[in-house]
């Protein structure tokens, strides 16, 4: 695949977005009013949490197709606000972790979510330069991460084993690569497409995290 100067600039600054955190994520975030999920009425916290996650999760799939198409596409400007929107995103969803966990697991978690997004990107640039090696290492990369993930939510609820978890995000990453494989083909039919199997797939991964939750602080989220 032929890339251009102006795609590689966009790709590569997608490292450089993601790295620095966006700055002006929580800013936005605060400015949104989002509602946390533990200030909800009692009869609601549980139903409140459930909605939040799958609403935040489905969210990111949608923003990462958006950031990683811009990319792909040389589109620098629909890039940048992608990237920015997709960080906020990973803001939301740590805050909702930290409304439940505390802020030390909300800034432990923020991270390694940002990782795999980083991970994502290093996967995307290695297609658009037909860098097998580097496509490859980001997929192993992506594939370790989910054991990560799976060990980070287990040390915080016993309600959620590790491999189950793990293979929960294994699946968002191949629905992720589906995605990125076909922007990069210039598919847009076969992209959107993959683009809404991998947002349909995060209640798989949103719903058992709120039941575990619920599980593990009846008292905080009973109706």
């Amino acid at each position: 695949m032929r890339v251009s100067f102006r795609t590689l600039v966009g790709i590569t600054g997608m490292v450089a977005l993601i790295g620095a955190g966006c700055s002006q994520s929580m800013a936005a975030d605060e400015s949104m009013g989002m509602a946390s999920p533990a200030t909800a009425s009692s009869g609601t916290k549980a139903a409140a949490l459930r909605t939040t996650l799958n609403t935040l999760f489905a969210e990111h799939v949608w923003l990462a197709g958006s950031a990683t198409g811009a990319a792909l596409g040389g589109r620098d400007a629909d890039f940048k606000a992608a990237a920015a929107a997709l960080d906020q995103n990973s803001v939301a969803i740590a805050r909702a972790i930290g409304s439940v966990y505390g802020s030390d697991a909300e800034q432990a978690f923020l991270p390694l979510w940002r990782k795999h997004i980083g991970f994502a990107v290093d996967y995307t640039v290695g297609v658009a330069t037909n860098d097998r090696a580097r496509a490859d290492k980001a997929v192993n990369d992506l594939v370790g991460y989910s054991q990560d993930f799976g060990a980070f939510l287990q040390s915080a609820n016993p309600n959620l084993p590790k491999s189950v978890v793990a293979d929960l995000v294994k699946h968002h990453v191949v629905t992720l690569k589906t995605v990125i494989d076909a922007q990069a083909a210039k598919d847009p039919e076969k992209a959107y497409v993959a683009l809404r199997t991998a947002a349909g797939h995060m209640p798989m991964i949103a719903d058992p995290l709120a039941e575990a939750i619920v599980k593990q602080f009846p008292d905080r989220f009973g109706g």
